[in-house]
């Protein structure tokens, strides 16, 4: 099979499946391999893990072998990369979305995450077969997404190694996306780097244009669920300071009235991009309810003071509320018609972790029970 490989801070699990939609237009046959969920063409399930480990990959593209399949798309998180937990696979070759402020709780600094991502550049181009006479256009393709945190950067790095290095921008896209039904500018990047490395692998441009227009939101990314609130109601995976931005500000170009903002951080992760997390809400939406995600063995209430100290004083109305349940049902309820209210933070997730116990949560039917 042909494996590619897709790593970044946010946009992964987009880039990956419409991959492999792009994949499948075009006659191959695909599986992937995301956080949300694994599809080895003959089934879906859940590993838990963004990027599994190497016995539960190698169990995973054994049985999408079996299936015929001739593709996987697949997630390849900074964990992942620095733990080697893809073994010795070959990739095909990959995209890199994008570096924003995360999992510095494993990495510490910045310059180690961004490490961490070039070396999956270098892994690609290790399995580049060795060729003097080989051109740049005959070496794995990587495509870079120039407009996210880090890209130019990550562009002029790879490019010393044996990539055919795609530069991606949705300043000069090489495709049509009037039609795209996936909001935001980020999406639009995930969807054209997804079409660079479809077109290396062989799939026609026409093919892939006639494709986007049929994308639609999925899993939690954007997605928007039907409720008896006044207001729209979306609910996203944002749970960086960069999504959060993107997200709220993607939203803000279609709401006529205020755009509420639903969201916490995180526990026994990251602490620094809380405060980050809280001034990007505040900079992006009028009214915010601050709350709790999955606290797991952290204090909710001391989770919800960091993100707080990075608000402006007095520059949005905030209402803190450490129950997600009732802090979504307020925002639903005080939410008048022309606003949107964007539930963030969990987006496909079913269970809340607290205190080592992962309880029934899914946001999308929380908002579907608000009466």
């Amino acid at each position: 099979m042909n494996i590619w490989g897709i790593t970044g801070t946010n946009g992964k699990t987009t880039t990956t499946w419409v991959l492999a939609e792009f994949l499948r237009a075009g006659g191959r046959r695909c599986g992937y391999i995301t956080t949300v969920e694994v599809d080895t063409g003959a089934r879906k399930f859940s590993t838990g893990y963004t990027t599994p480990p190497l016995k539960v990959l190698k169990e995973i593209f054994a049985e999408m072998e079996a299936n015929g399949l001739t593709d996987c798309v697949m997630e390849v998180s900074s964990h992942a990369i620095h733990q080697r937990r893809f073994g010795d696979t070959v990739f095909a070759g990959g995209a890199f979305t994008n570096l924003t402020e995360d999992h510095l709780d494993y990495h510490k600094t910045m310059e180690a995450y961004f490490d961490a991502k070039l070396d999956f550049a270098r892994v690609i181009a290790a399995s580049a077969a060795p060729s003097p006479s080989a051109g740049r256009r005959d070496l794995p393709p990587y495509a870079i997404c120039l407009d996210g945190g880090n890209g130019v950067r990550m562009y002029e790095a790879a490019g010393n190694l044996s990539l055919n290095v795609i530069p991606v921008t949705v300043a000069h896209p090489r495709f049509d996306l009037s039609e795209l039904k996936l909001a935001g500018d980020y999406n639009k990047s995930n969807v054209l780097l997804a079409a660079a490395l479809a077109e290396q692998a062989g799939v026609p441009h026409e093919i892939l244009q006639s494709a986007i227009p049929l994308l639609r939101p999925r899993w939690g990314r954007l997605e928007e669920v039907e409720t008896n609130s006044r207001a729209r109601v979306f609910v996203d995976y944002a749970h960086t300071d960069d999504a959060l931005r993107n997200v709220l500000s993607t939203v803000r170009r279609f709401t006529p009235g205020k755009v509420w903002a639903v969201f916490g951080a995180g526990g026994d992760r990251d602490p620094m991009k809380r405060p980050l997390m809280g001034r990007a809400v505040a900079e992006t939406a009028e009214e915010i309810v601050v709350t709790s995600d999955n606290p797991r063995s952290e204090d909710p209430e001391e989770i919800i003071r960091q993100i707080l100290s990075g608000m402006p004083t007095a520059s949005r109305t905030v209402t803190v509320e450490p129950d997600r349940r009732k802090a979504i049902f307020f925002a639903l309820a005080h939410a008048a018609p022309g606003d949107t209210v964007v539930v963030c933070g969990k987006g496909h997730e079913t269970t809340q972790e607290i205190k080592g116990v992962k309880y029934p949560f899914d946001d999308r039917a929380v908002c579907r029970d608000y009466r």
